[in-house]
């Protein structure tokens, strides 16, 4: 196998560093697609009680 190169960080750390790099895009990411589910789901009751009350 190989031998672990000193110079290099393991890849816990590389993926952690990655992730915390990227957390502010992942969270918008997030928030958006939240906010686009809840209007989604707020129209759809609209509309589901205006049918209903037709």
């Amino acid at each position: 196998m190989f031998a672990p190169n000193s110079q290099s960080p393991g890849l816990p750390k590389r993926i952690w560093g990655w992730a915390r790099r990227r957390f502010p895009a992942m969270l918008s990411s997030a928030l958006r697609g939240a906010a686009y589910a809840a209007g989604a789901g707020i129209v759809g009751l609209m509309f589901w009680w205006i049918q209903h009350k037709l």
